[in-house]
């Protein structure tokens, strides 16, 4: 598919065409502020259902579907697939992975905003279950595709030794007080969203939930104040359910971030 075209959620037609960042339906005439890229793999065991959710009805434009046999594969083809706004819906954290890589390359400075129960920051030497969803911030820090400066862990609270000496010894941002250190010298961010960060009794159903987790209230309203403080580079979601409940929890996060 052509990264200049669409397919419109409305009128499901390919008539939805890139205008700068956002894409404008020529069939319906609806406009979006963002274009959607799925990405139903999940690299770990057992994910089947994480990987089904990128599948979900999101109201965007579809600009891509990615699913590569290899995560090495995924990145390089997600990177290149890339609208110039891009949502990714997941499958696993690894999506983010090649987004990153991709819009690292468009701007001088990228920071990360990365909301997650987990630290995502193991190693396959480190990994208690060798997962490699638990891996992809470390990737991209080890990759100096971001530096640990301009990366801010939020929602955090099931996290590994490892994952604690390397935040401490690397200087990763933890928090929500951390997010504006991390922004401070960047030009645009990118936020990476795994619902479980969310408290399991809210309204996102997550493939791996963790008690004590933030709201949806209290997360859409970090989600404007990021996108108000820098530019947004693009965002995405993944950790999810399949759960059609889903859409419009998920909707309201978007908006929040003014897609």
């Amino acid at each position: 598919m052509s990264r200049l075209r669409a397919r419109c959620p409305d009128c499901r037609t390919l008539t939805a065409v890139a205008v700068g960042g956002e894409y404008e339906c020529h069939s319906c005439g609806r406009t979006f502020a963002a274009g959607l890229v799925r990405v139903p793999r999940a690299w770990g065991t057992g994910g089947e259902s994480m990987a089904e959710a990128a599948y979900l009805p999101l109201p965007f434009p579809e600009a891509g579907v990615v699913d590569e046999e290899s995560l090495g594969e995924q990145n390089l083809a997600l990177a290149a697939a890339l609208p110039e706004r891009p949502l990714v819906l997941g499958g696993c954290c690894c999506a983010h992975v090649g987004a990153v890589e991709g819009l690292a390359c468009r701007h001088d400075r990228l920071a990360v905003v990365w909301f997650d129960a987990h630290g995502d920051l193991n190693t396959p030497e480190s990994s208690p279950s060798g997962n490699l969803w638990g891996m992809p911030l470390r990737m991209l820090i080890d990759g100096d595709v971001v530096a640990a400066g301009d990366v801010a862990l939020v929602g955090a609270r099931n996290l590994d030794p490892p994952e604690e000496e390397f935040i401490a010894a690397r200087g990763v941002h933890v928090g929500e007080d951390g997010v504006g250190r991390a922004l401070a010298e960047a030009d645009a961010v990118y936020v990476a969203f795994d619902a479980d960060v969310l408290d399991p009794d809210d309204d996102v159903v997550s493939y791996m939930p963790e008690p004590g987790g933030i709201t949806l209230v209290e997360a859409g309203a970090a989600l404007r104040s990021i996108a108000a403080e820098r530019t947004l580079a693009g965002a995405g979601i993944t950790g999810l359910a399949p759960a059609p409940a889903n859409v419009e929890s998920l909707t309201r996060l978007t908006s929040a971030l003014g897609l």
